[in-house]
């Protein structure tokens, strides 16, 4: 439900992209609600954001591993060189002057620190000119979770 009250938040800069929304029933996570929210408006916004010519396609996976769930947030955007990959979760790093791309540099280190705190990691593998996927992870609901 999370993921549909985001859509539903971007659903006017989703339409203005032209994007299109790919994912199937994800699994649970322990964690707080707002925070993990805030995860996948960072990463949505970023994929519709840093777009090239084509029409946006964001897909949303989750997996199990163990304790944790593995999620996946992939876009066909303008990708990521290798040498910045790392760079992007750093607070204030912009890959991209402010006539290019709005921004203030703070959403992907505010997505590392959540995650972070949820006991997971995050990662991401792309290249430039066809899009990028992240990968993070997050504690699995236990039905006896308090």
């Amino acid at each position: 439900s999370i993921i549909d009250e985001v859509i539903d938040d971007l659903r006017f800069k989703i339409e203005d992209a032209s994007a299109t929304i790919e994912f199937a029933e994800l699994l649970k996570v322990y964690g707080e609600p707002t925070q993990i929210r805030q995860i996948f408006q960072n990463l949505i916004q970023n994929s519709l954001k840093f777009k090239n010519d084509r029409d946006p396609v964001i897909k949303i996976n989750s997996v199990q591993e163990n304790e944790m769930i593995l999620f996946t947030v992939s876009d066909n955007g303008i990708g990521i060189a290798k040498e910045h990959q790392k760079l992007i979760f750093e607070i204030f790093q912009r890959l991209h002057g402010r006539e290019e791309f709005e921004g203030t540099g703070i959403g992907l280190a505010l997505v590392k620190k959540i995650v972070e705190r949820h006991g997971g990691k995050i990662w991401v593998e792309s290249e430039p000119g066809k899009g990028s996927t992240f990968f993070f992870t997050l504690p699995a609901f236990q039905e006896n979770s308090i």
